[in-house]
């Protein structure tokens, strides 16, 4: 399996003849709002252009998977650091099939996305050559994910390959470690820019609850999400540093926006 890192929680899963998108953020460097205007510093996102590489990895596309779009079903409100206009327009000129979980499929169709298959959570469904589980994503502690609208993760097998999760959006919950003791990836992807708004606590894992996540993760993490929005503080350096204060460096992998990483079952 390859995947191929693109910038923030976007990338390519390349197995066999399918190369599956994971939430596209394509749009140029700052083109949008900032996501934080006062506990963080107010840049225009995304910070970083999309690196050189990208056109060709995404002319390869076959298939598209969606963690989350949006929010009480407000286009205004839409999450573009998953799905952007540049990614909707890609989406919809190539007619690029997605799979989604149920909550956001019919806000996609209303919108002109072809969505192939909505999912269910913990419901195993056939696809790829192989299966996709949804897991719940929980974007945010306390009262503060009703306002973002939760999401979902995915646990994939495909034929020959390591399993991989890929958390989503969320919060270290009692789904999240049932995925990592039960189900056993051998690849965990892990949304890891501790981001937070201005109202409210974070609505990814803070550090310790990276910390939990990585040593609770049998295989391979990759650590995505970082160093692309203004509302993401963490960056790769400092992630790595803490990593490697805990003794769990050597379990993670960090890649740089373009790189591709090869991982074998």
């Amino acid at each position: 399996m390859k995947i191929h890192h693109i910038r923030n929680a976007t990338f390519v899963i390349e197995s066999d003849s399918y190369h599956i998108l994971i939430d596209p953020m394509l749009s140029q460097k700052g083109v949008l709002p900032p996501f934080a205007r006062f506990k963080h510093k107010p840049r225009k996102n995304p910070m970083v252009s999309l690196p050189d590489n990208a056109s060709d990895i995404l002319n390869k596309v076959t298939n598209c998977l969606i963690t989350h779009s949006q929010k009480f079903g407000i286009k205004a409100l839409q999450h573009t650091d998953h799905l952007d206009k540049a990614g909707e327009l890609f989406l919809k000129n190539k007619k690029i099939p997605v799979v989604t979980h149920e909550q956001d499929s019919s806000y996609l169709k209303k919108h002109g996305f072809n969505i192939e298959i909505s999912l269910k959570y913990w419901q195993k469904t056939e696809q790829f050559g192989g299966s996709i589980i949804a897991i719940p994503a929980l974007h945010g502690h306390k009262w503060i994910n009703k306002f973002m609208a939760n999401g979902a993760g995915f646990f994939i097998e495909l034929p020959d390959e390591p399993s991989i999760y890929i958390s989503g959006d969320t919060v270290y919950t009692n789904d999240v470690e049932k995925v990592l003791l039960e189900f056993k990836p051998d690849i965990a992807v892990m949304a890891s820019g501790c981001a937070s708004l201005d109202i409210g606590g974070p609505i990814l894992m803070p550090h310790d609850e990276l910390i939990t996540f990585v040593r609770n993760a049998p295989g391979k993490v990759i650590a995505n999400h970082i160093e692309t929005l203004n509302h993401c503080p963490t960056t790769r350096l400092q992630l790595k540093n803490i990593l490697e204060n805990k003794g769990l460096l050597s379990k993670v992998l960090i890649p740089d926006d373009g790189e591709t990483l090869t991982i074998n079952k």
